[in-house]
């Protein structure tokens, strides 16, 4: 039976699609950008996330945590994350939810079980269901069993995607995704390494063959001051995805949502002093993409 590990459904989402739509957000990503906001998502395992402002100090998580890797220190709790086996007996056992476990371990049929309770609004609205992380990729045999089920029943299907992946994964999928909602972060290369952890030649080169086999795509691109919104960069993507005959593109302003998950994490937030581009910023970006033949839109 073929499983995988999801970390959030979202119902009644209106970003990731067309229509009203059911978001899967599976786990594990290869990508380590310094703006993600779902840095719980990175790793494919399951991970624990601490609330301290619902923390009653009880010690429930440290009289069951079997490595003794939680402990209290200066009246607040600490954890050992050498020690810590992700088992989350500390989030079953806390009684405020401090402890959250984030991730699941599903099968295609409970997965499926949570979709089809909201087929109606999908016909209604044009709607469906998106695969998303993390990188729904890094999963490729779930992702595709779960597609090919939803396909068998009419649910429009879309996949967010960094395009980081083996084109033998993607080439699989093709059929069975209706949409591609696919990102670029940089369009330098250097640059796509220093603030991705990773080369932009496979994403890229994917997104070529992508548009070659007639795969229905819409471009995602966040906007993040002084890493990827100078004019150059602008203009370079925008002429490389007229290059592919696609036209439509979403530009993405950042913002600082998830900020606060890595400190609970217990990593290090490396964009804390960068702002959200302005609306007018935006509509400059917009527009000189539009000068191209684009069809732009600010926002998901």
């Amino acid at each position: 039976m073929i499983t995988g590990i999801v970390f959030n459904i979202q119902k009644y989402s209106i970003h990731d699609g067309p229509g009203i739509r059911t978001t899967v957000f599976l786990k594990g990503c290869p990508l380590d950008c310094w703006w993600c906001h779902n840095p719980e998502s990175k790793k494919q395992g399951l991970e624990i996330i601490y609330w301290p402002q619902k923390c009653l100090g009880c010690g429930s998580c440290i009289n069951v945590c079997p490595q003794k890797a939680i402990y209290m220190e200066g009246g607040s709790l600490e954890k050992n994350k050498e020690l810590c086996l992700r088992c989350g007996k500390c989030s079953k056992f806390c009684p405020t939810e401090a402890m959250e476990l984030v991730g699941k371990q599903m099968t295609i049929d409970q997965v499926m079980k949570e979709i089809e309770k909201d087929k109606i609004f999908y016909d209604e609205s044009k709607g469906g269901v998106t695969f998303s992380g993390g990188e729904p990729l890094t999963q490729p045999e779930f992702l595709y069993g779960l597609l090919q089920r939803c396909k068998g029943q009419g649910i429009h299907t879309a996949v967010d995607t960094s395009g980081l992946a083996s084109w033998e994964v993607l080439s699989k999928i093709i059929k069975g995704t209706d949409l591609f909602l696919y990102d670029i972060k940089h369009l330098d290369d250097e640059a796509h390494k220093k603030y991705t952890g990773v080369s932009n030649q496979l994403i890229l080169g994917n997104l070529k063959k992508l548009a070659y086999e007639g795969a229905h795509i819409n471009i995602r691109m966040p906007i993040i001051p002084g890493i990827n919104d100078d004019d150059e960069n602008i203009v370079n993507t925008a002429l490389f995805i007229t290059s592919l005959n696609i036209n439509l593109v979403n530009i993405l302003p950042y913002h600082h949502t998830g900020a606060d998950k890595y400190g609970r994490l217990g990593e290090l937030y490396r964009l804390s002093d960068v702002q959200s581009p302005s609306d007018e910023r935006m509509l400059q970006i917009q527009k000189r993409m539009k000068e191209f033949g684009l069809n732009v839109r600010i926002g998901g």
